[in-house]
């Protein structure tokens, strides 16, 4: 089934929500299995969650960043696994722009096909006629079971394989090259304490042809599509995704705190009769509405600037403040869901109680290069008015 570039845009966050006691009953399969169903995963892309950033002349969605945002929040209020493996499908897709159109007419314009992928440039790739022979491993390929087309990133090497080709400004090329799932194998490596429904394995390419239309330099050439939403930064985008799942988890936790205070008794009163259950619940409820307010309102200020100075790419004031809002949100979930772990005690260990699985879950999130503690230092660079790599950001 190919989608039309004109087809209305569904209410994806209206979707979502109706996804979440589908995907809280689902959790604890999902993380025993260690992968998103196949059949859920069908109806996700179905209803469009993975082609919420692909370019609308692809039969994509190209949303706004707030409803990539806060669709991913709805589902990973149900289960943060699944929203992890749409966040990182979706943001995969994102990439499409930057490939020439008739390979990405050929990856990408089938709306029920699912992509997964990793950026980091893992593979080595030489040059041959028509492509590339590309080699590699990548692990945290999140879904990559379900996934139709997969990506890898790679350094390109001279023909000769003496060192890596350099791009003009001196550089060495790093190139993203997106494959068929026939053309690389998975190896199971996933077994993790959080988020293990992700399923996110090593992936493995030996080897492969990789025609040149189906590849792209996104750090050196600028996206052929020409919406708003290509003039974000490619890690702003990803590290607000990644924030998102956090904020949705910490919102389930809070969810399965509630359920538990009303019946969980300390002496004669319920946990949720008691001051110091009553104070930490509201302060946990003001810093996730807190965290999840400054993302929403930077990515509104952000897409302003993006809408309004065309042609031009984000400056570092505005870059700085997408990373600085994705890596407060991330360790504010992960503070909120700690909050709501430790007041539900003894209980909260149990296998059958929810708020361990958020636990282990946001603490893995919080891992996530895009958002962890070492994206502060170039942010705190320009706040300082200091010179700073805008790659990082």
């Amino acid at each position: 089934m190919t989608a039309s570039p004109h087809s209305p845009v569904p209410d994806l966050r209206a979707r979502a929500a109706s996804y979440e006691a589908r995907l809280r009953d689902a959790a604890p399969a999902i993380e025993a299995e260690r992968r998103v169903p196949r059949a859920l995963a069908d109806a996700l892309a179905a209803d469009g969650y993975y082609r919420m950033l692909t370019p609308r002349s692809l039969g994509g969605l190209e949303v706004h960043p707030r409803v990539f945002v806060e669709s991913l929040i709805a589902l990973g209020r149900g289960d943060g696994a699944t929203a992890w493996t749409v966040m990182t499908g979706s943001t995969t897709g994102l990439l499409a722009a930057y490939l020439p159109r008739a390979g990405a007419r050929a990856l990408f314009a089938d709306d029920a096909s699912i992509p997964a992928g990793v950026f980091a440039p893992l593979g080595r790739a030489t040059p041959v006629p028509g492509g590339y022979r590309l080699s590699g491993r990548w692990p945290f390929t999140s879904g990559v079971e379900n996934a139709d087309v997969r990506l890898g990133g790679g350094l390109v090497f001279e023909e000769g394989g003496e060192g890596p080709r350099l791009l003009p400004g001196g550089q060495p090329e790093l190139r993203s090259f997106f494959m068929r799932a026939g053309d690389t194998r998975v190896e199971d490596t996933w077994k993790t304490s959080g988020l293990r429904g992700t399923g996110s394995h090593d992936m493995v390419a030996e080897d492969v042809f990789v025609p040149a239309e189906h590849t792209a330099c996104v750090f050196a050439d600028a996206p052929v599509e020409g919406g708003v939403l290509y003039r974000f930064p490619l890690f702003g985008l990803l590290s607000l995704g990644v924030a998102a799942v956090g904020l949705g988890i910490a919102r389930a936790a809070l969810d399965a705190l509630g359920e538990l205070a009303r019946t969980k008794k300390r002496g004669r009163k319920s946990l949720a009769e008691t001051e110091l259950a009553q104070v930490r619940m509201a302060d946990a409820e003001g810093e996730l509405r807190a965290a999840e307010a400054l993302v929403l309102t930077t990515l509104e200020d952000a897409y302003a600037v993006a809408r309004d100075g065309v042609g031009e790419g984000l400056g570092a004031p505005t870059r700085a403040s997408l990373r600085l809002a994705a890596t407060h949100a991330a360790r504010a979930a992960a503070r909120v869901t700690d909050a709501a772990y430790h007041l539900g005690g003894g209980a909260s260990i149990y296998e059958h109680n929810p708020l361990q699985r958020h636990f282990r879950d946001v603490h893995t999130m919080t891992q996530h290069v895009m958002v962890n503690e070492a994206t502060l230092k170039p942010i705190g660079r320009i706040l300082f008015g200091l010179p700073t790599d805008l790659r990082q950001l």
